[in-house]
């Protein structure tokens, strides 16, 4: 061969190497972190205008009943009953929407306009949660993801695990839903997606145990994030809800869970509040994805579940595409709803 050639084929090779191992190095020390700051990740749509666009029919809906109050032009008459008949409407919820009317009025504005900039503040009050950051502390970190059946929890756990993967992190999924017909196959096809691999067990076999399985195969393999899908379960079946604790009780037993991720469907209004409260007696839930907000949901039920039960609302689905897992962004989500009134 000639020896320019040979140099040059040595060279190519050298910085390929180079890149391959800069590329590694890279991702260790991003994984090394132990937070995964949900603002650095890729969450398209990121910018309210964009958000707005996914929301469309729950803004839609909520900003039609709002148009309808503050295109009175004065707060005389009915307006404030017609306000929190609105809310109402929207799943804020009957006490939710009284209070915060009550507190809109309260601050006395002086014009229409003033009320409306009134209610946007007041909506903003709901969410205070410190943090909507996903809490990864373990080694590998454990994430238990629950929910009824039919909310997109499949879906939602192959999204996140994109999201992860985006981040640095190098997830692995554990098919703990033993009893839903072909459930790990439809995880498994999402994970194939995302690339990323899937622990499961026999039909039938016992939930916990897949789940500790899991969490071992995450271990061994190097895993720093393990998310465990469960069996969708109504939050009045006593002995699913208790088959869930068993879950939680056996990950806890080898360190600690690191995030218990409710997946609500918006659709569902104030029942999604009823499912937060159930199951956060027994998990103990640390934070709420919002899924199908891109369809008919009208939205309020975010604002009740932040304001009753505190518990953070961090991420909202807004479509079908793995993308369409997006950090959940209070003022964003309350212009976007306020924006169409």
């Amino acid at each position: 061969m000639n020896p320019w050639i040979a140099l040059s084929v040595a060279v190519g090779v050298l910085v390929v190497l180079g890149f391959v191992l800069f590329t590694i190095r890279r991702s260790k020390d991003r994984a090394a972190s132990g937070s995964l700051d949900v603002s650095a990740v890729p969450t398209t749509p990121t910018v309210g205008w964009a958000l707005g666009d996914r929301l469309a029919k729950s803004r839609d809906s909520f900003g039609r009943a709002l148009r309808s109050v503050f295109g009175q032009g004065a707060m005389g008459g009915t307006f404030w009953s017609d306000l929190e008949d609105a809310l109402v409407s929207a799943d804020v919820g009957v006490t939710g929407a009284a209070e915060i009317v009550g507190a809109v009025r309260a601050s006395e504005p002086g014009s229409v306009e003033e009320a409306r900039t009134g209610l946007r503040l007041e909506l903003l009050k709901a969410f205070d949660s410190e943090s909507r950051l996903l809490s990864l502390q373990g080694d590998p970190a454990t994430v238990v993801v629950v929910g009824v059946n039919g909310v997109g929890k499949t879906t939602t756990i192959a999204k996140l695990a994109a999201r992860l993967i985006e981040a640095g992190h190098r997830p692995l999924l554990g098919a703990a839903d033993t009893f839903r017909a072909a459930a790990d196959t439809q995880l498994q096809l999402w994970a194939e997606r995302v690339g990323v691999d899937v622990v499961s067990g026999q039909p039938g076999a016992d939930p916990a145990s897949v789940a500790f399985d899991a969490l071992q195969a995450g271990k061994a393999r190097g895993k720093d994030v393990v998310i465990v899908d469960t069996a969708g379960r109504l939050q009045n079946k006593s002995n699913l809800m208790d088959e869930l604790g068993k879950i939680v009780r056996v990950l806890g037993r080898d360190g600690h869970i690191d995030e218990a991720l409710l997946v609500i469907d918006a659709t569902t209004g104030q029942n999604g509040l009823s499912q937060a409260k159930v199951f956060s007696e027994v998990v103990g839930l640390t934070g709420v994805v919002l899924t199908k907000l891109d369809g008919t949901a009208k939205g309020g039920v975010v604002i009740a579940i932040e304001r009753e039960l505190g518990i953070p609302i961090k991420y909202i689905g807004v479509g079908e595409g793995v993308d369409d897992l997006v950090r959940f962004d209070p003022q964003e989500f309350v212009d976007a709803l306020l924006a169409a009134s």
